[in-house]
């Protein structure tokens, strides 16, 4: 940019700073601070930009220094050590024991001891013995009692950051030994007027308003927002909430008693294989409900318990029940609930965090959520499922059409799987449903019906966001985070 159009960009903080180094060989930022009125952080913004602007020169070089430590303000706020047992001495008539000295100018043993000593090597202080070891004024600490010894002198003058001379310096690096002072490096900026700024002042622009360009682009904003799958995660809990469903407590771990046994599921069922579901190494084991609950769950897994089923027809094992895991599925959030009791009519929703050993791909994770819920109630049956899933995936998802496909699960009966169309990756599967097994039900003590479902959550989102790959939910790629939209119900 030429020097014309330099002058006419800078701000009301760069034109009283260049006023202020005109005739000037070399100015601090503090004198350009009195001189202006402006803060010293203002000082230093337009000093950079009218660097940047090659409009003034700048000189740094390092300034060795001083500063108080904590004891040395103590010394000068109380007074130094050695004052202080001096005056203590004379207080008592300029004869009195160390012992004396000590009560009455309440030091600490290090700061007696060395008080002591530089008491002697100054010659303020004899030591006589009349009986009793004696400390006796000599009459040459007048210039400590005066206020006028050097390290008194020099302590005041740190702290209110005066120019030392040579001697002064050497004389505090004595301060520096006895812990009263430390030895600084500061950065000491001056700077001078350029050839360009002196020619700046002297043009007709300089005294104009600052022009402003409001043609060129603006920097893209990016304000702060929610990441766009919790978004969706908050409007999908909101919705069901205000549809009437309680949200359920779902632990990432829990016991095969929940995951598995209330559900139905067999102890010998290959889904309860290390190769199908996580277990944990410690805790081995978790705390199993009431005994009744217990005995009614392994009557019904025996010979079906109070309904007209057989069961599965082996030995139930409380061992293995007792077992803890990751939980495989959400279904095991409703088991729960189911055994610490439900409202009927009730209608009830996790979204749950759930592990399976999988092969992660554009549509599998291994560690996953999933939307569980379930309503019971005396009318329902297998219509009202259906309908309620077609509507939570076409409303809610935005899926452009849905399929169902006859399917099987331990604890439905009957089972469906929905599947629904996304644009990019076609059909996905994500949810199972069906009606809860009266082998499960009755075993809990709960005669009505209940219709429940599983969603793959994660993949609905997929629909709802317009994305192709599920790892893009947990994504940190900046871009993909700034450019996504604001998720709308």
């Amino acid at each position: 940019m030429e020097l014309k159009g330099i002058v006419r960009s800078l701000s009301e903080i760069e034109k009283p700073v260049l006023v202020a180094l005109e005739g000037k060989n070399s100015v601090s930022l503090p004198d350009i601070e009195v001189k202006t009125g402006l803060k010293i952080d203002s000082v230093r913004r337009a000093v950079g930009w009218l660097k940047e602007k090659g409009l003034v020169e700048l000189e740094e070089k390092t300034v060795a220094g001083f500063a108080l430590t904590p004891a040395g303000k103590s010394s000068l706020r109380k007074g130094l050590p050695e004052k202080m047992f001096i005056e203590a001495l004379h207080a008592a008539g300029g004869k009195a024991t160390l012992e004396d000295v000590r009560r009455s100018s309440k030091l600490n043993v290090p700061e007696l001891n060395a008080s002591m000593g530089l008491a002697k090597r100054n010659a303020w202080i004899s030591i006589r013995k009349d009986g009793e070891t004696f400390l006796e004024l000599t009459g040459l600490e007048k210039d400590l009692m005066d206020g006028k010894h050097w390290a008194e002198v020099l302590i005041k003058k740190i702290e209110a950051k005066e120019q030392l001379s040579g001697e002064e310096k050497n004389k505090a690096k004595e301060l520096v030994k006895r812990g009263l002072a430390e030895e600084l490096e500061t950065k000491e900026v001056k700077l001078r007027i350029s050839e360009n700024g002196l020619k700046a002042l002297g043009m007709p622009e300089f005294r104009e308003a600052r022009a402003y360009n409001i043609q060129d682009a603006v920097p893209r904003l990016y304000p702060g927002k929610k990441q766009p799958y919790i978004q969706f995660l908050n409007i999908i809990r909101r919705k069901l909430i205000q549809l009437g469903f309680k949200e359920m407590y779902a632990p990432l771990i829990t016991q095969e008693f929940y995951n598995f046994d209330v559900l139905f599921q067999p102890q010998n069922h290959p889904a309860r294989s290390w190769t199908d579901t996580y277990q944990l190494k410690a805790p081995r084991k978790g705390r199993l409900p009431h005994k009744r609950i217990v005995n009614s769950v392994k009557a019904a897994h025996e010979h079906g318990g109070n309904t007209e089923s057989i069961g599965w027809r082996y030995t139930w094992s409380e061992d293995i029940a007792e077992k803890v895991m990751p939980a495989a599925h959400g279904t095991a959030h409703s088991a729960r609930q189911l055994v610490q009791g439900i409202e009927v009519p009730g209608k009830y929703f996790a979204i749950a965090r759930c592990y399976r050993p999988d092969v992660m791909d554009a549509s599998h994770l291994i560690e996953f959520n999933q939307l569980e819920g379930f309503i019971v109630g005396e009318n329902l049956n297998f219509r009202s499922l259906l309908g309620m899933l077609k509507q939570f995936a076409t409303e809610i998802a935005g899926a452009e059409a849905v399929k169902f496909y006859p399917d099987y699960y331990p604890f439905t009966e009957p089972s469906v799987q929905l599947s629904a169309k996304h644009p990019k990756l076609g059909w996905v599967e994500f949810a199972g449903a069906g009606i809860f097994r009266p082998e499960m039900m009755h075993a809990l003590g709960i005669e009505e019906p209940a219709i429940a479902w599983g969603m793959g959550i994660d993949r609905l989102a997929m629909f709802k966001l317009g994305i192709k790959d599920i790892r893009y939910l947990f994504s940190d790629d900046l871009d993909w985070l700034r450019e996504s939209r604001m998720v709308r119900e």
